[in-house]
């Protein structure tokens, strides 16, 4: 099988377009397009933008080399001169994106991508599945880490994953969302994300008993083991002989970290009977670890019921992001470069309100109270705008014009940083730690209402009032 070529990972009409831009020269002109989502998953009050690394590993790489190029020419209708060009094809733009981990809101880009047509054209798909996807799991992961209320979360979820990437790629989002580890191997080697994992039911099943495979595995691994109580009957013979076990192995040996996992029935009841149990044998420091179709919901509750739980393994709810699986992040064209090189803003019309697009080549700023240090809004501006937060800024909700907001002592944040200049990466990329920190520091910079699960407080962005005039300018144009 022919090795996978990322650059031939786009819709089969961004090639068709791409040739068309050739022949007919558009692909000389520097076009803008924007990334951006419309709805948050879960109706939650914001998501967290996730996937940047691997966008740059693909911006690096891109090239067709000849076998793509003769798979083409097969198809019969690409320009002879157009696969020329695209045999010596290399990413020539500049790219701008949020940093990954940063708290993210409907209709404001994550990412700016000014490059040649063709350029800019040929790797919208793969922006688009990869954005989506690390962004949908992060922003799941963090809901479910939240609803934890400080326990440790791992990401259990490779072998329900929707292919090889979806694991890899995902437990490296459930990372950056605030997951302490992951059971998935490769993304520790790829990413650094610290993988761990101790015994399946069949590890328990393959001894003639229960004991046998619990002091055995203790032997082996005696270094805080965790030991799954649920393969017969989790009360009477499971945490018996997990307690029985730590005594007799662990505890001669001066080790008292241990662990026991619950994988079915009613987790807090099991939880509290576990617990009471372990207490009364001395094993005070022995943690309870739950998992079995976890997500925030049912970790919510068993918070509310009282669980004994410390930490949680959560799998095929977080790395589908079931309850709300697309992310439904866009690719927009918002501006064109003229041939004297001006800015020419753009637009897509729709009677679905939803879907119109606000046009031009953007910054972002984000604002924060400085009392509080909350973030207040954001602000979708033109990219030649400048707000000076030593002076009083007027903010407008752009859906009811009526309704404006005075901001003083706050501060002003662009979001939206460099990447690629040139088609070079000027971006130095954070690890993945670094990453995950960051967003943890920017959600706590969200105001408690913004992070409900239930009817979250809107977190506005708004348009300056430049961008609004030129948007309302296009529309009356389209309108006539």
């Amino acid at each position: 099988m022919k090795q996978e070529n990322y650059s031939m990972l786009c819709d089969f009409y961004e090639l068709t377009m791409s040739n068309g831009y050739f022949q007919n020269g558009f692909y000389k002109r520097n076009v803008y397009f924007d990334v951006f989502f419309r709805k948050v998953p879960d109706n939650g009050g914001f998501a967290i933008a996730a996937g940047l690394e691997n966008v740059i590993e693909y911006i690096r790489e891109l090239h067709f080399d000849d076998d793509d190029i003769e798979f083409l020419r097969k198809k019969g209708i690409f320009n002879e001169e157009f696969l020329k060009y695209l045999r010596n094809f290399k990413f020539s733009g500049d790219i701008y994106a949020v940093p990954e981990g940063t708290p993210v809101f409907p209709n404001e880009p994550i990412m700016t991508v000014r490059a040649p047509a063709i350029e800019a054209q040929l790797v919208e798909t793969f922006i688009l599945l990869t954005i989506n996807h690390q962004s949908l799991v992060a922003t799941k992961a963090n809901r479910i880490v939240r609803a934890a209320q400080g326990r440790a979360v791992v990401e259990f979820g490779s072998r329900r994953a929707q292919g090889a990437s979806g694991a890899v790629e995902g437990a490296r989002a459930a990372y950056i969302g605030g997951c302490k580890g992951t059971a998935c191997t490769l993304t520790d080697e790829l990413y650094g994300v610290p993988a761990g994992g101790t015994m399946a039911h069949s590890w328990v099943q393959m001894f003639d008993s229960e004991y046998d495979a619990f002091k055995t595995y203790c032997e082996l691994y005696p270094d805080n083991p965790t030991l799954l109580v649920d393969t017969y009957n989790t009360l009477k013979s499971g945490v018996p002989n997990a307690i029985k076990v730590f005594k007799e192995v662990l505890l001669p040996q001066g080790k008292t970290a241990c662990e026991i996992r619950l994988d079915s029935g009613d987790i807090s009841y099991l939880s509290k009977k576990a617990r009471k149990m372990l207490d009364e044998a001395g094993l005070t420091e022995c943690k309870i670890t739950a998992s079995n179709s976890l997500d925030e919901y049912l970790i919510r509750d068993l918070m509310m019921q009282g669980a004994q739980v410390d930490n949680f393994g959560v799998g095929e709810r977080l790395i589908t992001s079931s309850s709300s699986p697309v992310f439904g992040g866009v690719y927009k064209l918002v501006a064109v470069e003229s041939e004297a090189g001006d800015i020419v803003p753009k637009i897509k019309v729709s009677e679905n309100t939803t879907k119109i697009t606000n046009p031009h080549f953007k910054k972002v700023y984000r604002y924060f109270d400085n009392e509080s240090g909350k973030a207040l809004a954001d602000e979708l501006c033109i990219y030649d705008e400048i707000v000076d937060s030593t002076r009083p800024h007027t903010i407008f909700d752009p859906n009811a014009t009526w309704k404006t907001k005075t901001l003083e002592n706050f501060t002003a944040k662009e979001l939206l940083v460099p990447i690629f200049k040139n088609g070079e990466c000027i971006y130095n990329s954070p690890t993945i730690d670094e990453i995950a920190q960051y967003c943890k520091e920017q959600i706590h910079l969200l105001w408690d209402e913004v992070k409900r699960f239930e009817n979250p407080h809107t977190y506005y962005v708004d348009l300056s009032k430049k961008l609004y005039d030129i948007k309302n300018i296009l529309l009356n144009i389209y309108e006539e």
